[in-house]
């Protein structure tokens, strides 16, 4: 999700309940930070320890990492990725349209997985469409990054658009037959807030999270990587490595 501050996703009057009724269900970090601003290094941080030292949103042709990621991660462990992309023209696309960003899909810019990227980076569709069947059939691989077009992330849209579109898809994803059958967890995050303000909301979501539970805990990009690689049996890539998990804390 895009461009949000804590308190302006959950804080009090806020135009997220659906979101907001999922952290009362489940766990939400009400201590998480994203590394800096804009959007790109946040991507890039959360799927491989480093923004690479990038400080713009530049395209994949203009600042291609050939450097190691969570995605190159599994790959090399023989499994398998997959990102979901809402609104992508086909896979793995390099360029921007008017609802499809590049920057807020990193899978596009690590060379080293480019030929899977363009077979496992693919459009989301809708609710027959790849991640929805994936759900449906439980065939959803080791690790899925779900991205939405730049309304439904809220980069475009209202706080409330991009809340309907989050609970219509928590709703289907906590229902689906591979969330039920009990080794799904889910992390809704925001990349960066707003300005100085990088306190963004960050919601986990699986069957062992007790209801309701708050983890104020010092957290990162970073923690999530880490708590990725944790939960798939990876070693933990650049800033992952003293970053704080948060199995252990949310229960995973």
């Amino acid at each position: 999700m895009e461009n949000r501050t804590y308190t302006s996703v959950l804080g009090s009057g806020s135009s997220a309940p659906k979101l907001a009724s999922y952290a009362g269900k489940c766990g939400l970090a009400t201590n998480y930070y994203a590394i800096t601003h804009p959007s790109l290094p946040n991507y890039l941080a959360a799927t491989s320890g480093s923004t690479g030292g990038i400080r713009t949103d530049c395209a994949p042709s203009s600042c291609p990492q050939k450097r190691s990621s969570v995605f190159g991660q599994i790959q090399a462990a023989g499994g398998q990725w997959r990102a979901y992309n809402e609104s992508m023209p086909s896979n793995c696309f390099q360029s921007a349209t008017s609802s499809y960003a590049p920057k807020h899909n990193p899978a596009a810019y690590f060379t080293p997985v480019r030929s899977r990227c363009r077979s496992w980076d693919i459009p989301m569709g809708g609710t027959s469409g790849a991640f929805a069947g994936a759900l449906a059939n439980r065939t959803l691989r080791a690790f899925s990054f779900v991205t939405p077009n730049i309304c439904h992330d809220g980069h475009d849209c209202s706080t409330s658009t991009a809340d309907t579109w989050l609970g219509g898809w928590l709703g289907r994803i906590t229902s689906s037959a591979a969330y039920r059958a009990g080794d799904t967890a889910v992390f809704v995050t925001w990349d960066e807030g707003v300005g100085t303000n990088q306190h963004i909301a960050t919601v986990v979501i699986a069957p062992t999270v007790p209801r309701a539970l708050r983890v104020s805990t010092h957290l990162t990009h970073y923690s999530l990587l880490r708590t990725t690689e944790d939960l798939l049996g990876l070693a933990h890539l650049g800033a992952a490595a003293n970053a704080r998990g948060m199995l252990t804390a949310f229960h995973l």
